[in-house]
């Protein structure tokens, strides 16, 4: 594992401070308490701890971090990006100031221009997802040629703390389509009641108002937060109050995501759909009667 050199490493107290402040944002937005609350605890951890976090980093990875009083495997993962990268996409997307293809593109391989290919054609906003994509032949289909996928892999192993060669992350894992299109109308529904809390995203938000809401919700064992998508393209074609971006528990902590939009042609014509996953909607569709106008 690359040391990292001293300097670049947060202290314990900055980074516990990252961690209360999503436990705030999370508690004011009504997310599952047990939620939040393991957010608190890592951040006590990380304040009491006598050892730097760096050095725990530096000399044992997530699997170090996760020997720590109260931190899980995905809260390890959490912070172990803070500390290489000094970015927790988690608060970040909280605040509503995350650009998903500036994260793209700040992988080693991956430049401006593929980054925005591959936000738009694939829907990927998480490194995470980015990660999938570079193993299910998503990447490939794109036209990235072997040697460079290679590199991105290594790169994404590195930054998401993966020590060694690891197999591809379990792609079977996600929720099936009836889940995440009924998370879908959850959000949109409440959405339209102005029931749900909202937030000012800091991109393409001139005025600062709070105008996009937020939803967490938890089916079964997974947690999901939904927002409607406030990326250049979602603004660029009017859909920021269509698409909807689902973040939820993927296999081994992995946080997943997908976005969900509206077909506008094709047998799925006026069906809300997962990017990504339309083959499987339309199975899921065979047996659903046709739907009925909404104003939602």
């Amino acid at each position: 594992m690359k040391t990292l050199p001293s300097t670049a490493l947060p202290l314990n107290a900055e980074i516990a401070t990252r961690l209360e402040e999503v436990a705030q944002i999370l508690a004011g937005q009504n997310a599952n308490p047990y939620r939040l609350a393991a957010y608190r605890a890592a951040a006590r951890t990380l304040r009491s701890w006598p050892q730097p976090i760096g050095e725990v980093v530096n000399h044992e990875g997530v699997a170090g971090l996760t020997k720590l009083p109260g931190i899980g495997e995905r809260l390890a993962r959490a912070i172990y990006q803070l500390v290489v990268t000094g970015r927790l996409p988690m608060l970040e997307r909280l605040r509503g100031d995350s650009d998903p293809v500036e994260l793209l593109a700040s992988v080693p391989g991956i430049g401006a221009k593929t980054a925005q290919h591959i936000h738009e054609r694939l829907g990927i906003d998480t490194l995470e997802e980015l990660e999938c994509a570079a193993h299910d032949g998503r990447l490939e289909r794109l036209g990235m040629r072997a040697k460079r996928l290679t590199g991105v892999r290594d790169a994404l192993a590195g930054r998401l703390g993966r020590a060694g060669l690891r197999p591809a992350p379990d792609l079977a894992s996600g929720p099936d389509i009836a889940e995440v299109l009924d998370v879908d109308r959850q959000y949109r529904e409440e959405a339209g009641h102005g029931s749900l809390p909202r937030i000012a995203p800091r991109r393409f938000n001139p005025r600062h108002e709070a105008w996009l809401p937020v939803l967490h919700a938890r089916r079964g064992g997974r947690e999901y937060t939904a927002l409607f998508s406030n990326t250049a393209r979602a603004h660029e074609l009017a859909r920021t109050r269509e698409w909807v971006v689902l973040y939820y528990d993927g296999a081994g902590a992995v946080e997943r995501q997908c976005t969900v939009i509206t077909a506008e042609r094709g047998p799925l014509r006026g069906r809300r759909i997962v990017r990504g996953r339309e083959e499987e909607c339309l199975e899921y569709y065979a047996g659903v009667p046709e739907p009925r106008a909404s104003s939602v």
